[in-house]
């Protein structure tokens, strides 16, 4: 039973319970980024480079030329599909730039809590209390 008792005590730690919740907030942010990327910026960049669809883009390491990628796929051929990495790219920095967003955000309001709590009192300086420990010494012995 001691088994699964500490099974449960993990499990309910603060730790892994605020780490589930961020991989559920991630997994939603996923489909937001996704599309933004896919229904927003790539028909943008598609604009600014003459309607191009980077997930069609493809190398065929047979040498043959095909008119897609579905008809690269159907004869079976093997192909580099850099589009995808150009569109898994494109994902990553804006996924980087939300985060960098949310985390200057969250830093500015712990600069802001920081401020607003009153310095602390400050007592005397080493110097000043040997000062009194010395005069005390001389009271003492005259």
């Amino acid at each position: 039973m001691g088994f699964l008792k500490d099974f449960k005590t993990f499990l309910f730690q603060k730790d892994i319970v605020m780490l589930a919740t961020a991989v559920v907030i991630g997994a939603a942010f996923n489909k937001i980024v996704t599309s933004v990327v896919n229904d927003v910026i790539m028909p943008l960049i598609g604009v600014f480079t003459g309607g191009i669809d980077f997930t069609q883009k493809f190398i065929s390491l047979d040498g043959r030329a095909y008119e897609s990628l579905d008809a690269a796929k159907e004869a079976e051929a093997a192909v580099i599909t850099y589009g995808n990495l150009i569109q898994a790219i494109i994902y990553f920095i804006i996924i980087g730039f939300f985060i960098f967003l949310v985390l200057r955000s969250y830093e500015k309001t712990k600069k802001k809590e920081n401020v607003e709590e009153a310095p602390a009192p400050k007592g005397p300086t080493q110097e000043e209390i040997l000062l009194e420990i010395r005069d005390e010494l001389r009271k003492q012995n005259p």
